[in-house]
């Protein structure tokens, strides 16, 4: 078992693989380990991630006030946003913030990671939903991601980044260059054309092998209510599935019925 001061070398190791991949710039980015209930790490504001060392790391309690602190380092200012993930996934012990190029450029331009076109993003990942934007160091942010956090283990936030979580800092941040290589595979595969698709079959054989795998986390082929029904799973649902409220399927009912009659009315059929 590590000790804390390894924990901080490990983080100063984590940010310096976040810098030279290019996941973020200057002082971008943040991330944060659970020691336990009451105690975490967390990188410090205002510095690169990619310089690093084990006295610039902070510990906050459970509510981001600062425990302990090295002269000239605060505590990231997104440290909310992590402890609501820690609040609300138990099973989490590591929370991994950066802005990896592809996968902003999809959370800017509001487009999830959901469409199923490789096998490893499919059973690591599920998909990627969007959580809307926030203003960074608000609670905007923490209850944006909240909507998200039972069902996925990777988020973009909306015009900001990327956000990661698993049961080790290592694991973390493995799950987020998976989604910026997912992201980037994406984004030159609809260069070339539309990126074709799992069908249905294919997408129940990868459930089933991520399940034999027993991976830790949340994932459609677990969480989806289709899934725990014994159907196939929808993939990207976030647990809507089968669980949308009766007065919004009847108001999208309502406005396809209503779209159709006009272009039926303008087709004069």
């Amino acid at each position: 078992m590590q000790n804390e001061y390894e924990i901080k070398k490990e983080m100063c190791e984590i940010g310096k693989r976040v810098y030279n991949r290019g996941m973020v710039a200057a002082n971008d980015g943040n991330f944060s380990v659970k020691l336990n209930d009451n105690e975490f790490l967390c990188t410090p504001t205002g510095v690169s991630k990619g310089f690093m060392t084990p006295e610039y790391i902070c510990k906050v309690d459970a509510k981001g006030n600062v425990l302990q602190a090295n002269k000239g380092f605060r505590p990231s200012s997104e440290i909310k946003m992590h402890m609501r993930v820690y609040q609300e996934r138990p099973d989490v012990n590591a929370v991994v913030h950066a802005h990896p190029l592809y996968a902003t450029t999809f959370a800017i331009c509001g487009i999830p990671l959901t469409q199923p076109i490789m096998p490893e993003a499919v059973i690591a990942l599920g998909c990627v939903p969007i959580a809307k934007y926030g203003t960074p160091s608000t609670m905007e942010i923490p209850d944006a991601v909240s909507e998200h956090l039972q069902y996925f283990d990777a988020v973009l936030l909306e015009n900001h980044g990327a956000l990661a979580y698993s049961n080790s800092l290592l694991n973390a941040y493995h799950k987020m260059e998976s989604v910026e290589f997912y992201a980037q595979l994406l984004y030159q595969s609809k260069m070339l054309g539309e990126p074709q698709e799992f069908n249905k079959e294919q997408m129940d054989k990868l459930y089933e092998i991520r399940r034999q795998m027993g991976l830790p986390g949340k994932h459609p082929a677990n969480v989806c209510p289709n899934a725990k029904a014994g159907k196939p799973s929808c993939h990207s649902c976030g647990g809507s599935c089968g669980a949308a409220a009766p007065e919004a399927a009847t108001a999208d009912a309502d406005l396809v019925a209503s779209i159709t009659k006009k272009v039926m009315d303008q087709l004069g059929l």
